[in-house]
């Protein structure tokens, strides 16, 4: 894993419009003439944390007003001059893990990667947090997927997910190495750091962080 950028003071919460998904493509725009588009596959994986395929440069708007900390990059390529300019001008944090994108899940991502990845989501610290990688299908998927197992989903509604935004490309594999994740093993990454869920306003609940004594 590399840390690219260097986080930035933090700036106050609720500068910036956050729009919702509503089963369309999310499209707005500030004081009338910059539209907001979102990247390819865009959803909202959890309160703070985002997924999405590679954005480009007429995504950055639509980020920009999501106040985000921290991305999370899956591929072994070096990040686009654009993107990587965006994020320093942003004070964005990105964490990049060059995860392989081949058909064979098992072959190209191993389990000590997705609990260092899965360490990094889980710090709410980072959050609001964007994870991506070129289609936000395959390495997304599987990422996001070990992370429903993390929340106590069924698996049947893991996969529903997976193949709502992998579509026709959905790979048996990427569902089998969801599958076949063991949770326990992410116990190795909290020897520090206990994360939990807790009421949060209006009823909406998200990962916490507490320090063990």
């Amino acid at each position: 894993m590399m840390i690219l950028e260097a986080a930035v003071a933090e700036e106050e919460e609720g500068t910036r419009p956050i729009l919702e998904r509503r089963g369309e493509p999310l499209i707005g725009s500030v004081a009338g003439d910059v539209h907001l588009i979102p990247p390819s596959n865009f959803g909202v994986v959890d309160v703070g944390i985002f997924r999405s395929g590679f954005p480009i440069s007429d995504n950055f708007p639509f980020l920009e007003s999501l106040n985000l900390r921290s991305i999370v990059y899956l591929c072994p390529e070096p990040y686009p001059a654009a993107n990587a300019e965006f994020v320093r001008s942003q004070g964005i944090r990105l964490f990049q893990f060059g995860i392989e994108g081949t058909r064979e899940a098992f072959a190209t991502i191993s389990n000590h990667t997705i609990m260092e990845t899965l360490g990094v989501l889980l710090d709410v610290r980072n959050h609001p947090i964007l994870i991506h990688c070129k289609r936000g299908k395959h390495r997304t998927g599987c990422l996001v997927g070990c992370f429903r197992k993390l929340q106590n989903w069924c698996l049947s509604s893991v996969h529903e997910e997976y193949i709502k935004f992998a579509s026709v490309k959905a790979r048996p594999s990427d569902m089998k190495f969801i599958e076949m994740f063991d949770v326990s093993c992410m116990m190795q990454c909290v020897l520090h750091i206990l994360y939990q869920y807790h009421g949060c306003g209006n009823h909406t609940r998200r990962l916490a962080y507490q320090k063990t004594s």
